[in-house]
């Protein structure tokens, strides 16, 4: 519906064309709406969903047809439930990430070696964990051929994707804030992962 000059809600100091104008450019947004979407983002940036260093995604970076990736370990949907726990499964297959500072292993500090939850294929030195203080468990570098990478494009940013080299579960995401020598933080789910202490 246009406004019209007898429109009791169209401003009196406006001429016809500026009040045609401002009709074709539809409602504003409210300031609910945008403090809900600040609001939003905000809890995003504080859960670790929205890292510093990512930068928002672009056309270009629309995912190209390829063909699908195969994996040494590979099981049918029903399979992975049976052999992951719900939490998991979530994580793994589903590419959930858990809540932070929720897992034993990042406080985990023992000599050891960190694990794929859904193949138990070595994935982590405990020698190259730090603490990130982002409430994950935090590696600067994973062991030689242990896991993959592809691009993730959700939530509106391009972020590094990490799973497993074996069986595709995925792991969390790496970003280049860490510390040195590689500079990279592996930010994985405690959930995709087991320990193994180092015999003594």
């Amino acid at each position: 519906m246009s406004l019209s000059e007898n429109d009791p809600r169209t401003p009196p100091e406006l001429s016809p064309p500026r009040r045609a104008a401002v009709a074709s450019t539809g409602p504003m947004p409210s300031r609910r709406v945008f403090l809900l979407s600040a609001t939003a983002a905000a809890a995003a940036v504080a859960a670790g969903l929205v890292p510093r260093l990512t930068r928002p995604a672009l056309a270009g970076d629309a995912p190209r047809a390829s063909a699908p990736e195969h994996f040494e370990v590979a099981y049918s949907d029903a399979e992975w439930r049976r052999r992951l726990t719900p939490g998991q499964y979530e994580i793994l297959r589903q590419e959930g990430t858990e809540r932070p500072y929720s897992s034993p292993l990042n406080d985990e500090h023992r000599a050891g070696t960190f694990s794929c939850a859904g193949c138990a294929l070595p994935l982590f030195s405990s020698r190259t964990k730090f603490d990130s203080h982002t409430g994950w468990p935090s590696f600067w570098t994973p062991l030689e051929h242990a896991v993959g990478t592809r691009t993730d494009t959700t939530f509106g940013m391009v972020r590094t994707e990490v799973h497993c080299r074996r069986c595709g579960g995925h792991l969390g995401h790496v970003f280049d804030d860490g510390p040195k020598p590689t500079g990279l933080r592996y930010c994985m789910n405690g959930l995709a992962m087991t320990f193994s202490p180092q015999a003594a």
